[in-house]
Formats: C-alpha cells, structure tokens, sequence
C-alpha cells in the first residue's frame, strides 16, 4: 500500500510532499512542522469514512425498500470521491488542530492512494442498520455490480437506508485503502498522570448539562465555557487512559502470536505495567513486588505506557503505529534500543511513523540499515552486538523527511523562488544509511568547540 500526502499552509509548513513507507521517519529542529503533519495525516485517517461519500441515489433506495433488492453499478470515481473528501477535510482542520476557527482558511490537504479502485475479487458480506435491519451484500470478481439485500423485512427510513449503502460501499471499494491507525503524541505523560483531574472536569461538566433542561444554565454558553478542546491526538491518549480498563481485557495478535516482543519492550520500560479491577494504573519494576502509581513512576514509564497498552490490546497487522516523539525521557541506550524494536515492529507488519529530534535513534537505524547486508564481517558485527535479525531493515523500506526551510517552487507571479518551511526528502543509502545534514551539522560544532576548548588551553601552558 503506497500513501502520499500533500500539505499547503498547514501550521508553520509553507507546502510540503512526504509518502509513506514501512517506516516513515519526520526529523528536523523545533518548530519546523513535524507534528503539523503526523497530526494533519492521523486526523484524516481517523476520520475518512466521515467524509469519503459515494453517492446513493434515491432509486436505489426506493428499489431497496420496495423490493428487498437492489444493484448498483459502482462507477469508477473513486479518485474524483477522495477529493472531495479531502476537500471537507480540510475544511475540518480548525476541529482536529482545536484551533479558532479560520486558522486554516488557505490550507490544503490532500491525500492519494494506489488503493482506492473498486476491489477485483469476490466480495460477500453483512451488516446491520441503527433501526435494525439486516443487509447482505456482494460483489463477484471481476466485476464493478454490487448486489444489496434486506434480509430483514422491517419498516426503516430512507436515511437509514442510505447510511448503510454508505458503510456497505466503504467496505468494497475503500476498506483496503487506509490503515488502522494509533497514535502516541508528544503529550501523553500528561494524559497519563492528570487522569483524575481529567475525570473530575468531564463529571462536572456532565453534571452542568444535567442542569440544562432546567433552564438553569444555557448549553451554549456551558460548552464554550466549561469544555476544554484539544486535538485529536491529544484526545485520543487521554480517552484511551480512561478506557483502560476495558482495554486490557483485549488481547493483541502480538500478546497471541509474539509474546517475545512484549518481553522486550518490558525490558526496555524496565518493568510492566498492570491495571486494577477499580481501574488502578500501577507500573511494577523488574525483578521487584514494588506497585508504584503513575504519579510515583519516571516520566519516562509514564511516556510509554499507551505505546505499552497498544502492543499488548490493540495492535493489527497492517496498522499504522505513529508516534511523536519516542525518544521522549529516555536514556540515551534505551532510544537506540526504542529504535530496534520499531524495525521489529515493521518486519512483524506493523507500519511506523515516527517525529523525532533524536541523532541516536537515527544513527540506529542507520546501523539496522547498514548491517542489513550478506557479507560475512557484517554479519560477524551483528552477532558480536548482539544484533537479532528480525531487527535488522532495508533501505527500500525507510522514508526519511527533513523538516527545515528550502527553495519553493515559482508561484504564479514570483519571479524568484522563494524559502519556506517544508519537508525535505532525506538520501537512504544501503551501505551508508540515513543522512540528516541538521544532525551532523550540530554534532559537527560541538566537536569542533570542545577540541578548540582542548587544544586552547595546551596553548595556553
């Protein structure tokens, strides 16, 4: 599957192309448009069928109703579809950035797909309406016919009816073309230790609205003052740490088929994490009987915690795992290590994006890369390392962006290019692996102040 995404006056991004692939990496100094575009992408993969529309018309819906049967012929338009719905997107950006509105009122967001064609095999399925009613649907291979069937003889509306022609249509044209995604923002060790406080704004808050029908208090008025947006993402952690206890009883295909990866990543935390039956969250350490609760443990405990629940409850193949900031409170040795587990995760089929600041989850995956090879001293370093080699990734797997300030293109009416913030498409080389100029550049003065600082003071004597 083969995503690209294109963004214009998104944030502090002037215009910018990046695509995805198993491992798909935002680099680049602060304030430069990293988390603009994880969050721009994840919003709209979080909320695509919301705005991907295939039209129903009304005689297929009266031929539904009226006949228990109906046939479709699902024209080709699915990329003309994508633009629309692209279009509507952009035009939810205030929502999912929780921004005033008009803040995006000349951004563009678009997103295309090799996945977005009517499927060619044999397609057989069911599901039901909000009113009840029961559908069967199919589609032969080959073929662009889809046949739906009420298999419930039961009054339900039109609307109904319709909504779920739309689910239905999802399914066979659009259901392979995005991934499932989760995402790991830059503010989940504060969604995991304000839970409570959290959890006492959303009471009070209810409790208000109790009051509205009273006339007590104008509903208006109590959801412009009393109710704190944030976006999507941000949202997203602070509802999975109120859902927990329900997540946990899940069980991942990871916890199912590769209880080997959540030892390692146990290993990297230093410890695990266990929930209550009264929806206590306590974080164990290693080798100890010690609970201690997310107040008491590290920031860094606290900044893996959701990617923890993800592995063991939730994770699919096929996802997209997107994470901003991973090398947030940890060590040095374990963000080398945060950076093997990834290529674990994407060689399982899992897909990985990742915004970082971090030189040595970048040097890592170079080495991952690097060793990626069947050369007998290449593979003498691995072992000697301690390298496995389902750690080990290939170049052709990795995309790399720089977010920084470059050339534009001409614009209608310029005359000379111009630079702005964008992403700029970073060289992977086999052999040689990622290379990220702003990295080299930092660590390149630093090492040249510290031997003029050495040999300054050799002088000196």
């Amino acid at each position: 599957m083969s995503l690209t995404v294109q963004l214009k006056n998104i944030g502090i991004i002037k215009q910018a192309e990046f695509s995805l692939g198993d491992l798909t990496i935002i680099c680049g100094e602060n304030n430069t448009g990293k988390t603009y575009a994880a969050y721009a992408l994840y919003g709209f993969l979080r909320s695509w069928r919301k705005f991907i529309m295939i039209p129903v018309e009304d005689h297929h819906i009266h031929s539904l109703l009226s006949e228990g049967t109906v046939k479709i012929e699902l024209a080709r338009t699915a990329k003309q579809v994508l633009v629309e719905a692209c279009r509507k997107y952009t035009n939810q950006l205030n929502e999912i950035f929780s921004v005033p509105e008009g803040s995006f009122q000349n951004s563009e967001f678009y997103l295309s797909t090799d996945r977005i064609d009517i499927r060619d095999e044999k397609i057989e399925g069911e599901t039901g309406s909000n009113q009840g009613a029961y559908f069967k649907f199919s589609k032969p291979k080959g073929s662009e016919e889809l046949t739906v069937t009420l298999g419930i003889k039961k009054e339900i509306s039109p609307d109904s009816a319709k909504s779920s022609m739309n689910i239905i249509i999802h399914q066979v044209v659009f259901s392979n073309a995005f991934p499932n995604s989760f995402i790991s923002s830059s503010e989940r060790t504060g969604a995991a230790i304000f839970r409570k406080e959290l959890n006492f704004a959303r009471n009070r808050l209810l409790e208000e609205m109790g009051r509205v029908g009273q006339g007590i208090v104008d509903r208006r008025q109590l959801l412009s003052k009393a109710y704190q947006n944030y976006p999507w993402p941000v949202q997203d952690n602070m509802d999975l740490m109120q859902q927990l206890e329900d997540v946990v009883k899940r069980k991942s295909f990871i916890a199912k088929e590769h209880p080997e990866i959540l030892a390692d990543f146990a290993d990297i935390t230093g410890g695990e994490y266990a929930i209550t039956r009264n929806d206590l969250r306590y974080y164990i350490p290693k080798n100890t009987r010690i609970k201690l609760t997310m107040d008491q443990s590290s920031s860094s405990v606290r900044s893996l915690l959701d990617l923890g629940f993800y592995l063991s409850c939730v994770a699919k193949k096929g996802d997209l795992l997107m994470v901003d900031e991973p090398e947030l409170s940890l060590h040095p040795e374990n963000q080398r290590r945060i950076a093997k587990f990834f290529a674990r995760l994407v060689n399982l089929g899992i897909k990985v994006f990742i915004t970082t600041h971090s030189d040595y989850i970048i040097k890592e995956l170079n080495t991952l890369i690097m060793l990626n090879h069947d050369k007998p001293h290449l593979k003498a370093i691995a072992k000697a390392n301690g390298y496995q080699e389902n750690e080990l990734i290939k170049a052709e797997q990795v995309k790399v962006y720089v977010a920084e300030k470059a050339l534009m293109p001409l614009e209608e009416g310029q005359k000379k290019r111009r630079r702005a913030h964008t992403l700029v498409s970073a060289d992977i080389d086999p052999e040689f692996g990622i290379e990220v100029g702003s990295f080299d550049k930092t660590i390149d003065t630093m090492n040249k102040i510290q031997r003029d600082i050495v040999w300054g003071a050799k002088q000196d004597k």
